[in-house]
């Protein structure tokens, strides 16, 4: 992180300061939990469910903080200091005074993702496209927040040119109207509208909604990058007050990809057509979202000046790949580790991937897919019907994926596959299953949705003697 000044966070949040500090102090972190504050940080005390941060500010100043963010009301019945205390209305709110203050002052050109699925790696794909000219700040992991968003903006440093930032919503209207607030993005890059969060959205037209607040906050200035496959998507064009570009493999899209061809495993090439500029590409990334990936990456560098020559090098790096990754597994098999997180359609993309493996033997571990409200046993019904014709072994791990198990035990298909079910208390049978099953050859599918920790399947099953990572 850049350097955060002490007269940064009182001119941006209109803070006042209590306690011994230089007017000249310089926070060379800023950090909200109190367990991993280093000497000279900011901590900020955010309230939690379950514990409140302000709660912690004396371990905070055990640690070597040099001072706390901390709200005006604790304040009031704090006597004896335990280190000095920059007091705002709202931490949180400050934090993102301070971050927009510091994005004005920077002034890069930002680049806003969102979008039901895809976002992080949109992100990365998007990133290393224009990192070919531009100095360029990604952020890291899933920030993408009303917390995670203004930590990322005070890492920049002061010489970027292009920050990409993904930005999430998708809970509650008006998330992703804060966020732009905040991060003020030059150009907004919106993936899919898809039945995600519909548990708190209530309906598809309700997330539709709010992932449309990040082009409606575009100035005149701005640029909207809309996957025009969506109909929702396509349909957010009308809300924006600047430039619009859309990308897909429908005609009519300004930037898209013609004459798809799939290496499976190994990625997939194509014919991209950016505004009649036509360029052959071989990319590494695997699933069916990713020409999507490319295309919108493409349509990014297009309106940023770019040419479709200087873009390509940056589709070629392995890296790009974040969310599926190949790990070597037990007795010679081979892991797909897709643990970040499952909707209906991430899914069944994962399973037609693993169908066009050429496995020796193809097997899935599937778990829940949360947040589904309604149409939840639908929609793991139709992964059900899905793997049913790509697998040769279904495992599934959850209460809601058993209904993953029995429509496909149930459904008509070629392949027949044996299906085992285990409960969310099961996690240790499942993998002494697994383990006790895997050969040469196996390819083996594990996802769900993040909060059930697949990934520690993976890792449970993963060759000892493999590289972490």
């Amino acid at each position: 992180m850049a350097a955060l000044a002490l007269a940064e966070v009182l001119g941006a949040a209109g803070g006042d300061l209590r306690g011994d500090l230089a007017a000249d102090t310089l926070f060379e972190r800023v950090e909200l939990d109190a367990g991993k504050v280093r000497p000279g940080d900011l901590f900020v005390a955010v309230p939690g469910e379950r514990l409140d941060g302000h709660e912690l500010v004396p371990l905070a100043a055990l640690r070597g903080a040099a001072a706390a963010l901390v709200s005006r009301r604790w304040a009031r019945n704090v006597r004896a200091l335990a280190l000095p205390l920059v007091v705002v209305e709202e931490p949180i709110v400050a934090l993102q005074q301070v971050a927009s203050a510091r994005r004005d002052r920077l002034a890069p050109t930002v680049v806003g993702i969102t979008g039901s699925v895809g976002k992080s790696s949109a992100k990365e794909v998007v990133a290393a496209v224009l990192a070919q000219r531009f100095a360029t700040y990604r952020s890291p992991g899933n920030r993408n927040n009303e917390i995670g968003l203004p930590l990322s903006l005070l890492e920049m440093d002061p010489g970027t040119e292009v920050a990409v930032l993904e930005m999430a919503g998708g809970y509650a209207l008006g998330e992703l109207e804060l966020l732009a607030r905040i991060a003020k993005p030059t150009v907004a890059v919106v993936t899919n509208v898809l039945p995600v969060h519909l548990e708190r959205m209530g309906t598809i037209a309700a997330i539709a909604r709010t992932k449309a607040e990040v082009v409606e906050a575009l100035s005149a200035d701005g640029i909207a990058i809309l996957n025009g496959d969506d109909p929702r998507v396509r349909e957010m064009s009308s809300r924006c007050r600047g430039r619009v570009l859309t990308f897909g493999r429908d005609e009519g899209n300004q930037v898209r990809a013609e004459a798809v061809t799939s290496y499976g495993l190994d990625g997939c090439a194509f014919w991209a057509d950016v505004s009649g500029s036509r360029l052959y590409l071989e990319v590494p990334l695997v699933g069916d979202h990713a020409v999507e990936l490319v295309l919108a990456a493409l349509a990014v560098g297009h309106v940023l000046g770019m040419t479709p020559a200087e873009m390509a090098p940056g589709l070629t790096d392995p890296a790009i790949q974040i969310r599926l990754r190949r790990v070597p597994g037990l007795n010679g098999s081979l892991l797909l580790d897709d643990t970040y997180n499952a909707t209906t359609a991430s899914v069944v993309s994962a399973l037609r991937l693993l169908e066009k493996s050429g496995a020796q033997r193809r097997i899935a571990v599937l778990g829940d897919m949360l947040e589904l409200g309604p149409v939840s046993d639908r929609e793991h019904r139709v992964v059900g019907r899905r793997a049913a014709g790509a697998v040769d072994l279904l495992v599934t791990y959850g209460d809601l994926a058993a209904a993953i198990a029995d429509e496909a035990a149930t459904a008509p298909s070629r392949r027949s596959p044996d299906v085992v079910r285990f409960r969310p208390d099961e996690r240790g049978e499942l993998v002494e299953y697994v383990r006790a099953r895997l050969g040469p050859g196996d390819v083996v599918l594990v996802k769900g949705s993040r909060s059930l920790r697949m990934e520690e399947l993976v890792e449970a099953l993963r060759e000892p003697s493999a590289p972490t990572g």
